[in-house]
């Protein structure tokens, strides 16, 4: 069995080919919010809209939803935090129609390698048999908040309806 984190992948999206003639395409972007703390620190989710409807997520991770700012949940357990950013990820992907497998890219940020097995079997229990994303793991010194152990940026793309 292939180690789900340790290769590099392509996603290519390819749009429809469209005349010369075609008028231009418009975009809309629309910045969300879920949590009050978040609000004018950053977008929790971002949505651009044109020939397809695309989801930009980052920064998710154990951030207690309805706490302060640096209101962190299960500090100093790396399995607990990789669950809970993963079901904010889920819930957020869903207010805005998508699912996990509409997921096209995904970078994650841990504070300690030795979690890596632990966050490849939490990310496989969260995927189940839905396609893995374009992957980036990143192991870098400290996060947003002292005790978080996990942030995950995740993009995603649905068609318009």
């Amino acid at each position: 069995m292939r180690n789900p984190i340790g290769f590099a992948a392509l996603v290519v999206l390819s749009l429809a080919a469209m005349p010369a003639t075609a008028p231009a395409q418009t975009f809309e972007k629309q910045n969300y919010n879920y949590s009050e703390w978040a609000k004018g620190r950053f977008s929790e989710a971002v949505t651009v809209t044109g020939p397809g409807k695309m989801i930009f997520l980052a920064g998710v991770g154990s951030e207690n939803e309805n706490g302060q700012g640096g209101d962190i949940l299960y500090k100093g357990d790396f399995t607990a935090q990789c669950k809970y950013a993963f079901d904010k990820i889920k819930r957020a992907l869903d207010k805005n129609g998508a699912t996990l497998g509409d997921v096209m890219k995904m970078v994650t940020y841990m504070t300690d390698v030795r979690y890596q097995a632990d966050f490849g079997k939490c990310r496989q229990e969260t995927f189940g048999a839905t396609p893995m994303p374009a992957h980036t793991l990143l192991t870098i010194s400290q996060l947003a908040w002292p005790g978080m152990m996990i942030e995950i940026d995740a993009t995603a793309m649905v068609p318009l309806k």
